[in-house]
């Protein structure tokens, strides 16, 4: 409730903010008053959705709907009340210093705020709400292939040039619009990897979610093949169930899904490519993730039969696997791939000088490559979307990794 409670303070002071400047600019109570209106509406309704939200079915289009409204008109708002309360605490110590404290009795305070910083914080505002705008109708599919070289000195001979085509958290459930998923199907195809490899989160919450869609997935080739594993999503855990058997029917039809498409799904185990005598290893574990994300992983359990000094590429969908076990493992896992934080669609990015995600917040290692004790990571930023139907900054990806023996050139 304290929690509520905080929450609801903050989007009253932002209000506060933004209702200050339509008063400023406008000068119309019409105006002001509609914007109240409107800003009760979009709360009161995203208040209402949470509190009837039904999960028998997962996250319903009314609820996308909600979220989506609260974020583009209140994203914007809090830029507008960094630039108001900015002039706030100018006004403060400005007048405070000029030794006219009567300033700050003065009752009709919203009068003096200046009409140019007012039109400043709008235009600031105008940023945020256009991007949003964009993310929604156009970021969520605005696909983006983005390539890495990795050098390993015991990578075997015979997989010196090997190409990796990664792609993650699907999330076929929330996808409006088929052929933009068939045109981003046919760019993974064009990488002409040797492997695609899946790392998790095909569906929302059911295994009919992905039926409109395979047979656009089932156009996926790929030399050696491709190979998958579970997110966290893919085991129904976030729906109510009429029983436990009609949830795991639900789990084995996904795996019928995959299967149909052309996926091998490995479950705590793992699979040999051979090349000229030499092999590495795709290891492939369950879903295992900190923070009460379920723990299914058995990362002993995927290597046995796996010699140490194998070569292997390691398949866990959350990244924070990696960090609490994995990378601190005897066997040396060379590569693992993961998603899961989808980079939390919303950030700012300079591919190669600068990424931001308020994610980052939640996890140490949320979008590209890492590097810890001679291994590394890559955390790809999703190819579909979820609850936000949208990115903003932080596109949908397909990952395209080549392996290099050798040390990395200075």
């Amino acid at each position: 409730m304290l929690r509520l409670i905080l929450i609801l303070l903050v989007f009253i002071v932002l209000d506060f903010y933004t209702f200050q400047t339509f008063k400023v600019l406008f000068k119309s109570n019409i105006i002001a008053y509609s914007y109240i209106f409107v800003s009760i509406l979009i709360l009161g309704n995203f208040i209402y959705q949470i509190f009837t939200f039904d999960r028998s079915n997962g996250i319903p289009l009314r609820f996308s709907i909600a979220f989506s409204l609260l974020v583009l008109f209140y994203v914007p708002k809090l830029f507008v009340a960094v630039t108001l309360f900015g002039e706030d605490v100018y006004r403060l110590f400005s007048r405070l210093f000029s030794g006219n404290a009567e300033v700050l009795k003065t009752s009709n305070y919203i009068s003096g705020r200046r009409k140019f910083i007012s039109q400043i914080a709008l235009g600031v505002a105008a940023v945020p709400f256009a991007s949003i705008l964009y993310g929604i109708f156009k970021g969520k599919y605005n696909f983006k292939v983005l390539k890495y070289t990795l050098h390993f000195e015991d990578l075997p001979e015979a997989f010196n040039g090997y190409k990796i085509t990664q792609i993650s958290d699907i999330h076929s459930g929330s996808f409006d619009n088929k052929d933009k998923v068939s045109y981003a199907v046919d760019l993974i195809n064009e990488q002409k990897s040797d492997v695609i490899l899946f790392t998790g989160d095909m569906v929302n919450n059911k295994a009919e979610e992905m039926k409109p869609y395979i047979n656009v997935f089932s156009k996926l080739k790929a030399k050696d093949g491709l190979y998958s594993v579970l997110g966290n999503h893919d085991y129904g855990d976030y729906v109510h169930w009429k029983s436990s058997e009609e949830k795991q029917q639900n789990l084995e039809d996904l795996k019928g899904i995959q299967k149909e498409i052309g996926f091998n799904l490995l479950l705590n185990e793992h699979k040999f490519i051979e090349r000229n005598g030499e092999r590495l290893a795709i290891v492939g574990v369950e879903n295992w993730g900190a923070g009460g994300f379920k723990k299914a992983g058995d990362l002993k359990k995927a290597a046995t039969g796996i010699d140490k000094n194998d070569f292997k590429i390691l398949l866990s969908h959350d990244p924070s696997h990696w960090e609490k076990e994995v990378v601190k493992d005897d066997y040396h896992y060379h590569l693992t791939l993961s998603g899961h934080t989808h980079g939390m669609q919303f950030g700012i990015e300079i591919p190669g000088w600068f990424k931001w995600s308020p994610v980052k917040w939640r996890y140490k290692y949320w979008a590209g490559i890492y590097e810890e004790l001679g291994q590394f990571i890559n955390v790809n930023r999703g190819f579909g979307y979820l609850a936000f139907p949208g990115r903003v900054g932080i596109w949908p990806e397909i990952t395209v990794i080549e392996l290099k023996k050798g040390t990395k050139p200075a």
